[in-house]
């Protein structure tokens, strides 16, 4: 049998057999439902921008020093617009919830885009702990409430001229009078509200729930060295601990199971498309 047959098997097979699946969800799973960040997707979306500030990709256009509100908000009404709004259901995200949906799994995922509720992940069953594009907070963080911004993106995205935003459509703190930011991780003043803290203590129940003699699928999917001490180190070392874990590990550019997890770990670094594909066609 071919080996990437073999592999998906025996992946198929852990997944079947597991009392629970915690899923942990990066950038690169995002990408491969649709969501990239370069390429043409960022050309047809943001020409002005780099026309005028040179900007090479979205993700780095986010930490472009704007000089003033104005443009500071259009990039990031533009871009919330983009990546939250406008895209709706995507197929690789429905697929996995139609891969787990009759297992007691749980959700952990740096990604901001919305897309596990969008796809209707249930929300006791996500923990998002770099935020979401559809919020925004205080930029200093003077308090630790969040604001939805979604009639602000639909009204302003019409009025985007020279890169910028009407002066009178920049949100200001309610609290202080500051500037507002999106509340996504980038600095020391990121918000935590209640419900990151709720989403916090449910995926820490969920740990301490589950039966660690039981069998345990860690299903990594996309992630990367951005911030692997958030869902990359935390796996290998829960899947080194539990005696009846596998890691699924999914990822382009860094499949590699650590040595201690080498027969613990099933990796793949083929289209994830791919392998959802071969997986669904497949469901018991």
């Amino acid at each position: 049998m071919d080996r990437f047959v073999q592999r998906l098997d025996n992946a198929k097979k852990a997944i079947d057999e597991s009392d629970y699946i915690i899923i942990g969800a990066g950038a690169g799973f995002s990408a491969a439902a649709g969501l990239e960040y370069s390429g043409k997707r960022f050309d047809d979306n943001f020409q002005d921008f780099i026309e005028k500030y040179g900007v090479e990709d979205m993700y780095s256009a986010t930490f472009y020093p704007y000089g003033t509100q104005e443009e500071k908000w259009a990039h990031w009404i533009r871009h919330v617009y983009v990546n939250r709004y406008s895209v709706g259901k995507t197929k690789l995200y429905g697929q996995l919830l139609e891969l787990v949906n009759d297992k007691d799994y749980f959700v952990l995922t740096t990604n901001v885009e919305h897309q596990f509720w969008i796809n209707g992940f249930e929300d006791k069953k996500i923990f998002a702990t770099q935020g979401d594009y559809g919020l925004m907070q205080c930029e200093k963080a003077c308090h630790d409430k969040l604001y939805s911004h979604e009639e602000l993106v639909f009204e302003a995205i019409e009025k985007i001229e020279d890169c910028k935003i009407p002066s009178d459509l920049v949100p200001v703190c309610p609290v202080c009078g500051g500037n507002m930011e999106i509340n996504i991780r980038k600095d020391n003043f990121f918000v935590e509200d209640e419900k990151w803290h709720e989403m916090s203590k449910n995926y820490s129940e969920f740990l301490k729930n589950a039966d660690e003699d039981q069998n345990i699928v860690f299903l990594e999917l996309g992630v990367g060295f951005n911030t692997p001490t958030i869902i990359r180190y935390p796996f290998e070392q829960m899947t080194y601990n539990c005696p009846n874990a596998t890691l699924i590990r999914l990822n382009k550019d860094y499949p590699q199971a650590i040595p201690k997890n080498k027969d613990k770990t099933i990796s793949f670094n083929e289209e994830i498309s791919e392998i959802f594909d071969y997986w669904l066609s497949r469901l018991l």
